[in-house]
């Protein structure tokens, strides 16, 4: 199994018809989140094709695109019903 990391990835996509496809892109990769902030255990070739269809699907002058790493190991603070990320023994996509 490929080894993967945890990505947080955010958007802000101002047109419904390219926020349709964004979500349709991560929820294909998403293991959890809400709205616009999605939670996606990936390995590293996974990352470049989830980063290749994301910009495929956003205008670059009017959208907004943060994926990023979260550092678990300084810590998570949860609020509210939140729950921490933590590492799955595997992970089904398909």
């Amino acid at each position: 199994m490929a080894n993967r990391l945890l990505y947080l990835v955010c958007y802000d996509v101002r047109c419904p018809r390219r926020l349709a496809r964004v979500l349709r892109v991560v929820k294909s990769w998403s293991t959890g989140g809400q709205k616009s902030v999605h939670e996606c255990w990936l390995s590293a070739s996974e990352l470049r094709i989830l980063e290749r269809d994301l910009l495929n699907a956003i205008d670059r002058e009017e959208d907004s695109l943060l994926i990023l790493r979260p550092d678990l190991s300084a810590g998570v603070r949860t609020l509210g019903i939140a729950q921490k990320p933590c590492d799955p023994r595997f992970v089904f996509i398909g």
